[in-house]
């Protein structure tokens, strides 16, 4: 049973009622702006085929019915309303007639009836109308869905599904229609929002995206349209034209069931499923000079490379390898990663012969997807997934092409101009030209060079590209990690002379993080520390690795002292924001002997620490951001540290 949720008629801000012939006017001159407005208030875990039908019926039903009703707004909102009017003249919406009483009524409407819909339900209440599947629009045998986004849209799209509804609500007033904080709380507040003022404060953590949020990715209006089941609606016309009534009553009992009809339950047979994912012939080919005009620098402005993008029969081997696996192929895929069919023809970045194997490169706007196989047959096949959503800059810079004997080619972004590699062991040594050809790297050793277990040097991949020189690091994976130096909140490309200073006594220590999904890796000294026996000063070292998907951070506090080569690892934590942008605050300590073969604890955290405290175990306290303790072999401790601002900071272990 429905609810009967008439809607009132609307009132301008004034007060008045508004006559239904303007409220119409009002919708059909900005239906798209209100359908665009509900699609993003709406919850994304209702699907993007109920979503976009939920947004159209929801706007649609905001117009107001053949009679008058009470004011939407209260008298305070009333006079609030005229006189942001006067002030601020359009802010209200950024089209002609933004202003006009018909469309501000209809926008609150679809505002108020997208956040009710957005509610759970509750299973002692009825649900309300907007709470309800649409029944209509509807076209039997088609599914209406937004054109897919690059990487920036999908990671938009992520950021505003982690947020309340009336956050999005808030969202997509101030982005869409232009209104101040001010504005935007008295319609919240108005559309029965409980605080406006928190919901303000949550949109603020998503920055301000207008060029992303008018794109096709988020247009309710711009829509694909997909088939849903044509060999079943095939397999059943005849027998539903036959028997209407035998039909009715046997999809009464399958909708009782479950709408299945086997273990896949209602889904079409593989064999028909997204049959354009697996034709060569709908690969996406960016043309060669794409990226010189394009604001992006991702992936999706890669240009299709390698002898063999015409190559369909090799294209389809990789394409129906990635939707359906067989036995002898080896799948791998980073932490995180899903290694599911496309959704659709992916775009394709390199057909070609890498060294002695047939390689093809596909990126589907979250992921890349490598498919190779010996050039000599198709035994022994190796599908490798990561995950790249959101990569611009660096972080679009290379793709690992291939591995052979130890050593790893990169195929670089079109805009890269130089490709080196580098020892980040040895600081001055001199960096070694790679090309690319064609995109393509000469031959760079992968990590650590010796495979005795030292190390002895750690070879990185230095590219040069429009926006200056970037340091890369492969870690056994698709992508290489991004590799910088200094604080969390500024940090620097870890390139120039100093940068490499800081990484060479911890590039070893990379090795901890590797095949764990790395996105980037800092390298921060935090703090530096006269030793007790006049021996000199000893660096501390925060290095951070972020991931991809967000989890599995690895942090490391490294110790190094005068003259020795290599850093010691003092602490180390996973998945805690210490050491990041959310928390640019780090404390750690070790056990350090003297050369009078005196035990100290030393401890030291960045400089924004006031003082340290250590105690379970030695006893100590000190002013400033270092300690320094005398103790004995194997003592352990706790640390605990007092920012500035009052807060605490515990130590790492």
């Amino acid at each position: 049973m429905q609810s009967q949720d008439v809607a009132p008629h609307p009132t301008s801000a004034s007060g008045r009622a508004v006559d239904v012939e303007r409220a119409e006017a009002a919708l059909d001159g900005h239906y798209p702006r209100l359908v665009r407005i509900a699609h993003l208030i709406l919850p994304p875990g209702l699907g993007r085929d109920r979503r976009v039908l939920l947004a159209h019926a929801l706007t649609q039903r905001a117009l107001p019915r053949e009679r008058p009703s009470v004011s939407l707004l209260p008298a305070q909102g009333r006079a609030r309303a005229r006189g942001s009017h006067r002030s601020r003249g359009a802010e209200s919406g950024r089209a002609a007639g933004s202003g006009d009483g018909g469309y501000a009524s209809l926008r609150l409407k679809v505002v108020r009836t997208a956040l009710e819909a957005a509610r759970p339900r509750r299973r002692t209440a009825w649900p309300k109308r907007s709470q309800l599947p649409p029944l209509l629009p509807r076209v039997w045998g088609l599914r209406l869905l937004p054109f897919p986004g690059g990487g920036e849209e999908l990671a938009l799209d992520r950021r505003l599904s982690a947020l309340s509804a009336p956050a999005r609500a808030a969202c997509a007033l101030r982005t869409l229609e232009g209104l101040s904080e001010d504005a935007v709380r008295g319609l919240l507040a108005t559309a029965g929002v409980p605080d406006p003022a928190a919901a303000v404060r949550e949109a603020a953590r998503v920055p301000g995206q207008d060029a992303l949020l008018r794109s096709p990715a988020f247009d309710p209006c711009a829509l694909r349209a997909r088939p849903t089941d044509p060999v079943r609606r095939r397999r059943y016309a005849g027998a539903a034209l036959a028997a209407a009534a035998a039909v009715t009553v046997c999809g009464a009992l399958l909708a009782l069931s479950g709408g299945g009809s086997g273990p896949d339950g209602g889904a079409a047979p593989f064999s028909e499923q997204n049959q354009a994912a697996l034709d060569p012939a709908k690969v996406t080919m960016v043309p060669a000079t794409a990226w010189k005009t394009s604001a992006r620098t991702d992936f999706s402005v890669w240009p299709a490379r390698g002898d063999l993008t015409g190559d369909r029969a090799l294209l389809r081997r990789a394409l129906a390898a990635w939707a359906r696996p067989g036995r002898s192929v080896q799948v791998s895929a980073t932490p995180g990663t899903p290694s599911g069919a496309a959704a659709g023809p992916p775009q394709l970045l390199y057909a070609g012969r890498a060294d002695a194997a047939h390689v093809v490169i596909f990126y589907d706007g979250l992921r890349l997807a490598r498919y190779a196989e010996p050039a000599d047959g198709t035994g022994g096949a190796a599908l490798d997934f990561a995950r790249v959503d959101g990569a611009s800059g660096a972080e679009a810079d290379a793709v690992v092409l291939a591995r052979a004997d130890g050593n790893v080619r990169y195929l670089t972004a079109p805009w890269v101009t130089r490709a080196a590699g580098r020892d980040l062991v040895d600081p001055s040594s001199e960096a070694s030209d790679l090309g690319p050809s064609k995109g393509v790297t000469a031959p760079l050793a992968t990590g650590p060079a010796d495979r005795n277990g030292s190390c002895s040097s750690w070879h990185a991949l230095e590219l040069t590209d429009g926006a200056g020189t970037h340091l890369l690091t492969d870690l056994g994976e698709l992508t290489p990690a991004h590799l910088t130096a200094g604080s969390p909140t500024a940090p620097r490309e870890a390139s120039g002379a100093a940068e490499l200073r800081t990484w060479s006594p911890f590039a070893c220590s990379l090795t901890a993080v590797r095949s764990g999904g790395v996105r980037s890796v800092n390298a921060w000294e935090y703090a530096r520390q006269d030793l007790p026996d006049a021996s000199g000063a000893a660096a501390w070292v925060c290095t951070r690795a972020d991931t991809w998907r967000g989890g599995g951070t690895r942090v490391l506090a490294q110790f190094h002292t005068p003259g020795g080569r290599y850093g010691a690892v003092a602490a180390e934590a996973e998945d805690v924001t210490a050491c990041g942008t959310r928390d640019p605050h780090v404390l750690a300590g070790v056990l350090w002997k003297s050369a009078g073969g005196v035990w100290y604890l030393l401890a030291a955290g960045n400089e924004d620490i006031t003082s340290i405290r250590a105690s379970d175990g030695v006893g100590g306290s000190a002013h400033g951001n270092l300690l320094t303790v005398r103790t004995e072999q194997g003592a352990r401790a706790r640390l605990d540290g007092t920012v500035a601002d009052g807060g605490t900071v515990k130590g790492l272990r």
